[in-house]
C-alpha cells in the first residue's frame, strides 16, 4: 500500500516515532499491573482492569498533546472514527490473558486516515516484542526491517483463530466458528489460539503465522494489525472477502496465497445463519 498523496511521509514518520516513545513509556505500568483484577464489567463475561483504564488515559493524553490528533480508545471512546485522522487504541489486547498471568497480551495503536490504517504499533511487553509499520515502508520488529511476506500455502502455515463458545449465538455462532476451525485443521500445518487478536495479526505481518481469523468487530482489535499486514504485503478482508474497513464485522488476514485458501474454506462452510 502506498502513502496517500496528501499525507507528508516525514510527518507520518514523526508521528510514529512519538507514538513509539509513548508506548515505551507505558510499558513499565503495563508490566507492573500483570494479573490485575476486573474493574469494569462489559457485555457477556468481558471486563476491563484498572490498568486498561489507566493506560488508556495516559496514552490518550500524551498522543493528543504531542501529535494534536484525537484518539478513539476501547474503554472511553473519544474521537469519532470517521474523522480524517484518528488514533485507535487498545490499552490491553488479551485482557483475560493479562489478568490470568499469561504473557500473551499487548498494547495496540493504529492511525486511521480517512478510514485507512497508515500507522500500526503492536507492543508485547512481557516478551519484549515491538512491531511498527509506516504505510509504504517495511514492517519493523524491534527496529529491524522485516522481509516482505512471500506467497506461500496454507499447508505450510500456522493459523491463529479467535476464541469462542460452541453454544454462543452471536453474529458468528459458535458452531459456525467450529466448522471453520475443523476445515482449517484439515489443511493448515497447525492452528493456534492465542486469545489476543492484535497479537495474531502482528504475527501474520511478521511471518510467524501464515494467516489469522478474527470473528470480532471491534476496530481497536484490528486497526494496528491491518496496518502492519498491509505494509508487509499481506491481505486483510472480512469473512466475505471485502477489504477490511473500520466498520467490518470480522477480519481474515494472511500472506499471499494463504489468504485465498482460507477465504475459500470460509466460503465452503456456508452462511453463519445456518449454524444457529
Amino acid at each position: 500500500m502506498t502513502p496517500p498523496p496528501d499525507l507528508d511521509p516525514a510527518k507520518l514518520a514523526d508521528w510514529l516515532a512519538v507514538a513509539a516513545e509513548i508506548l515505551d513509556g507505558a510499558t513499565e505500568q503495563f508490566i507492573a499491573g500483570h494479573r490485575a483484577e476486573s474493574a469494569v464489567m462489559k457485555k457477556g463475561n468481558d471486563f476491563a482492569t484498572e490498568v486498561d483504564l489507566a493506560i488508556e488515559r495516559r496514552v490518550v493524553a500524551e498522543l493528543q498533546r504531542l501529535t494534536g490528533i484525537g484518539v478513539h480508545g476501547e474503554e472511553f471512546g473519544g474521537e469519532p472514527l470517521d474523522s480524517e485522522l484518528v488514533w485507535v487504541l487498545d490499552p490491553i489486547d488479551g485482557t483475560f490473558n493479562y489478568a490470568a498471568g499469561s504473557p500473551m497480551a499487548a498494547i495496540l495503536l493504529g492511525l486511521l486516515y480517512n478510514g485507512q490504517p497508515v500507522l500500526g504499533l503492536t507492543w508485547l511487553p512481557f516478551v519484549g516484542q515491538r512491531f511498527t509499520s509506516l504505510v509504504g515502508s517495511p514492517v519493523r520488529a524491534g527496529g529491524a526491517e522485516l522481509e516482505p511476506l512471500r506467497p506461500t500455502t496454507l499447508a505450510d502455515s500456522i493459523v491463529g483463530i479467535g476464541t469462542y463458545n460452541i453454544d454462543s449465538r452471536g453474529h458468528f455462532p459458535g458452531r459456525y466458528r467450529s466448522a471453520i476451525l475443523d476445515n482449517l485443521s484439515r489443511v493448515c500445518s497447525r492452528v493456534r489460539m492465542h486469545g489476543a487478536t492484535g497479537i495474531d495479526l502482528a504475527y501474520v505481518a511478521a511471518g510467524i503465522l501464515g494467516g489469522a481469523i478474527s470473528f470480532g468487530h471491534h476496530v481497536w482489535d484490528h486497526a494496528a494489525g491491518v496496518a502492519l499486514i498491509r505494509a508487509a504485503g499481506g491481505i486483510v478482508t472480512d469473512l466475505d472477502g471485502r477489504p477490511w474497513v473500520p466498520e467490518s464485522r470480522s477480519a481474515l488476514a494472511g500472506a499471499p496465497g494463504v489468504h485465498e485458501e482460507m477465504l475459500e474454506i470460509v466460503r465452503t462452510v456456508g452462511d453463519p445463519e445456518d449454524y444457529r
